[in-house]
Parts: structure tokens; sequence; C-alpha cells
């Protein structure tokens, strides 16, 4: 490095010494590392996929640091995406800077803080990180979270991929304190499971305890809300203004005159120049415009479709570029718009470079032959010695026992009991969705009635709708499968667990008589089934916890 310092001048030197700052990222961790480069104090979550790696990387890197009073980062799980939100907020009232992350369909739990967040605004910058799942590797819908930010009217940052992820973090804190509302920060699954090289920044100290003191702004009573509504409203403006002239929306006109433009947001803008060379001439690219900055930058697509007679729209999730294009109209000004509304790409699942070279009308691209052999299909399953598989075991014979019941399964491990052999699960749709969707149907005169929920997903969203079960003693038996851990997400550990888990049952109202303890076991088989029946049986609410260790976490 010295020979180098005699021969180069001193911006060189730092540009190679920076250079030099690299690490190998997913994207989820490159964004929580710029976050914590950007001077970050807090972080909250509640686990979910694509989105667990963005906490675990904070945890990891601060490991055996500093408590906050002496500069370190404070981090938690939260009890679900709501209580992760309003710790965010808290955090930002007090002036630091706070990142919450959690999967797309987290921000749903997350929608009442979110959007009222945007009214009140921020003091330390909050940056919302939410991992959308176009292709539902792992989720129940592929929601698209460009929406929500367009709702609550808050900027939002699509990275293409790990380097924009890091530094778009930085950047997102600094926008959040300059408009004084939220970030979002939409990231894919090919984004946040993808592992790329990332060049570093100087990390950034973080900002001085100093709480508001502009209580009104913070108190949505109306006659304070109404002003926070005015004052979002007028930033709009401002916040296009910003969006036209960032970074991260480029505009390229290219010189080929060619009359088919394309726009192109996140990964699909790496999608999209994939099917170009690069070592090529420069005019052989179409014009095009890469989003990954909203709100929609008007500006420059109105340049965009100045020089072009058709329009391709590329991005992965919903139409939403498109639709805004559209409009009302499906030819505006003359033009003519493609994408995912007129078939050029398809309606749902992910993105990819050859489903786009197909929308451009290039010729497919010589793939080697799939081997012509017959691979059985492998569905996923409980693992070996999973205490879930004893008590669906039970469960089985109870429904095969009254062919009338209907069990309402939840969001976790055990959602595979829907499969075979169990085939246990007549309906789940959202985490918490059990014991509710159970007492409707016992409202609707379905008995036996059986919800089957876990003991994370019970403190995430299921113990409101015990407390009103037990209110109104229903007719309908719960069953909370307690085994210690969140396991399909990683194994983060669960509040509510073992005798606080029944305590916190008891002190919701269940009565005692009627809230028994089960060992799911293979050795407990027959002794487990009459519980549950006798269970069933009753016509009022019972409540079942079968409480044996994760085999994964007793493993060590």
């Amino acid at each position: 490095m010295a020979e180098v310092a005699e021969t180069a001048s001193g911006a060189d030197v730092a540009k190679l010494v920076n250079e030099t700052k690299r690490r190998l990222l997913l994207g989820d961790e490159a964004l929580a590392l710029g976050a914590l480069h950007a001077g970050l104090t807090g972080a909250f979550s509640y686990p979910g996929t694509p989105a667990t790696e963005i906490l675990e990387f904070v945890e990891r890197e601060t490991k055996g640091g500093p408590p906050v009073s002496e500069g370190g980062v404070a981090h938690a799980w939260a009890a679900n995406e709501k209580v992760a939100y309003e710790e965010a907020m808290g955090m930002s009232f007090a002036g630091r800077r706070a990142l919450v992350s959690f999967k797309h369909v987290g921000l749903n739990v997350a929608a009442d803080p979110f959007m009222n967040s945007a009214v009140s605004g921020v003091d330390g910058g909050v940056v919302v990180a939410c991992a959308d799942d176009p292709g539902q590797h792992s989720s129940q819908n592929e929601q698209d979270s460009r929406v929500f930010a367009s709702f609550a009217q808050v900027p939002c940052l699509e990275p293409a991929g790990a380097q924009d992820a890091y530094d778009m973090a930085r950047d997102a804190f600094d926008l959040s304190e300059r408009f004084g509302i939220p970030v979002m920060m939409r990231l894919v699954t090919r984004i946040s499971h993808t592992r790329s090289s990332v060049v570093l920044a100087e990390p950034r100290p973080q900002r001085p305890l100093q709480p508001s003191t502009d209580y009104a702004r913070w108190t949505l009573l109306p006659v304070n809300a109404r002003k926070g509504v005015a004052a979002l409203a007028a930033k709009h403006g401002d916040l296009v203004a910003w969006s036209e002239s960032c970074r991260w929306n480029r505009l390229e006109l290219g010189k080929s005159g060619g009359r088919t433009g394309v726009i192109a947001s996140g990964i699909a803008i790496n999608y999209f120049l994939e099917n170009f060379d690069p070592t090529g001439p420069g005019d052989a690219v179409p014009p095009y415009l890469a989003i990954g900055a909203y709100p929609m930058p008007v500006g420059l697509v109105e340049k965009l479709l100045a020089a072009v007679d058709t329009l391709l729209v590329l991005e992965d999730g919903y139409p939403y570029i498109e639709g805004m294009l559209r409009g009302l109209l499906d030819r505006p000004r003359g033009k003519t718009i493609r994408g995912k509304l007129d078939g050029a790409v398809p309606r749902t699942g992910e993105l990819s470079p050859d489903l786009v070279r197909g929308a451009l009308g290039l010729p497919a691209r010589p793939h080697r032959p799939a081997p012509d052999v017959a691979l059985t299909g492998r569905p996923p399953s409980l693992c070996a010695g999973c205490p879930h598989i004893d008590s669906n075991a039970a469960i089985r014979v109870v429904l095969d026992t009254y062919p009338e019941a209907k069990l309402f399964g939840d969001i976790g491990c055990y959602s595979l009991a829907y499969l075979p052999p169990f085939k246990t699960i007549h309906a789940s749709i959202d985490m918490g969705s059990s014991i509710s969707m159970a007492m409707g149907a016992a409202a609707a005169g379905v008995h036996p009635a059986i919800a089957s929920i876990g003991d994370s997903t019970f403190l995430h969203s299921g113990m409101t709708s015990l407390v009103d079960a037990a209110k109104r003693d229903v007719p309908m038996t719960v069953m909370v499968l307690d085994n210690g851990t969140t396991a399909m997400t990683g194994f983060q550990g669960s509040m509510t667990t073992g005798d606080d888990l029944v305590r916190v049952i008891r002190g919701l109202g269940v009565r005692e008589e009627h809230l028994h303890l089960m060992t799911p076991h293979r050795k407990n088989h027959e002794e487990n089934v009459a519980l549950v029946k006798r269970a069933v049986e009753h016509r009022g609410l019972s409540v079942i916890v079968a409480q044996r260790e994760c085999i994964q976490t007793a493993k060590g």
C-alpha cells in the first residue's frame, strides 16, 4: 500500500482503501449492515421468511457489544410485527434511528402503526424493511408492499441487489429525517437470499438521545391528526421532485432510436440488462428507465414516453407501475403499454431473465435439455420425532370419530399437517386465524370446532381471540402446540412456553377444569386420544396444551 501511495493521488488511494472494505452478504444482511453503518440505535422484528436474516445479522454483529448508553445497539424479537413497529416508533420519539423488519404479510399486522406513523411523522429516522415473496416460496400470497407505501404516502426504495440494499439503507435514514416520515425498503426473495460482494462505507455515529417535545404531533387526537394529514399531503410534491433527481432512478435513452422502451424496477433491472452483451455496442440496449425509488418519477417517465411508441414494464410483484401508467385507458397518449396486464409477462410468480427475454422479443437462448429421468415428488414433511406428529396422530383419530368435526390450523411447522399422512387441517388463512375461525364456525353451528395453534403464533395474535372465546364460553376446543420455539423461521425463542404459557391461558379466563395438559408422544397415544375426545364433547370452551420440546432444539 505504501508503494501505491507514492504513485497515486490521495483520492485514488482513498478509493483503493475503500474498495478493499468488502463483505460477502445476503441482501438481507447488506440492508442490516447498511442500517448499522448509518448510526442505527435499535432494530426490531418478528421472524418471517424472507426477512428473518435482517435481525439475525444485527444480533450477530452486535453480540457482546456495549449497552445503548455507551453506543451499543438494542435489538429484539417482538411478540408480533405491530409491537416491533411501535417499538421502533418509540425509539424515533427518543430522537434515535430505528429499523423494523418483517415479511410482506407481517406488514398487514403492523398496518395500524405504519399508516399512522406517516401522519405523526418521525424524529429519529425509521426504516421499514419489508421482504416480499413473489412466487410464494413460503407465504400465503404474493402481496406487493409498494402498494402499502403508496397507501401511506411514504417513500419506498427498491434495491436491485445487495450493494443497493446496503447503500439504500444508509440513504433511507437520511431521507426519513429529511422529510420527517418513515421510509420503506422493499425487498423480494431473490434479493433477500442472494449473496454477493458489497463495498462498505465508513460507519456513522449514532444520534444522541433527544426525546421529542412536540407532543401534539405525536398524539393523534383528531385535532392534531388533521394537521398531520395536511402536512403529509403537502410533502408529496417535494417527494416527487426528490424521486426524479435521486440516484436510484436512472433514465437511459441511448442512441438506437428504437421505438420500444422499457421501465424496469428493482431486481427486474438485472433481468432486463442481463439480456444484452455489456461488451457489445451500447446502442443495442433499448431506451429504459430503471426505477429504484418511489413515488413514481413522473418527469422521467414522461421523457421516456416521448421517445418511444411502445413501453414494456418489468416489475417483480403486482403490475404496480403498469397500472399507474395505464390509468383508465389502455393506450395513454396513443402509446402501447405492455406488461403483466396484457400477458407480455406472467401476472403471478417471479420474473426471470428468460421470461424478460421473451417479452423483449429476443430469441431464446440455448438450454441444456433436462435429463430424461422421472423424479418422484417429495413434499415437505414434519421432522422425524417432531411432537406435532403425535399431536396430529391423536387429532386424526378424533376427526375420524367425529366426521362432522372441522379443524382450523394456523401458521407454523404444524401447517404441514394439512398434507398426508395426517390431513387434519381444513382451513388456515393467516397468523392467529385458527381460534377466531373456529369461533365463527362454532357460532354457525359446527361441532366439534377445533383450533390448532403453536405457542409463538398464540402469543403473536391468538391471545385476543382466546379472551373472547373464554368470555363467551364458545363451544370449541383449542389445541396449543407448545414445542418451546419458533421453529419454522430459525428457532427464535418463544415468550409463552411451558408453565408461563399455562399461566397466560389461565389468566385469559379459561376455566381450570377445562384447561388440560398433554404430552404428545407415541407411548401416550391412547391416553391423548381419550383426552381430546373428552375436550371436544364439552359444549363450552376447552383448551389443551400439548407440551414437548421441538426435536431439533432437543438435539442441542
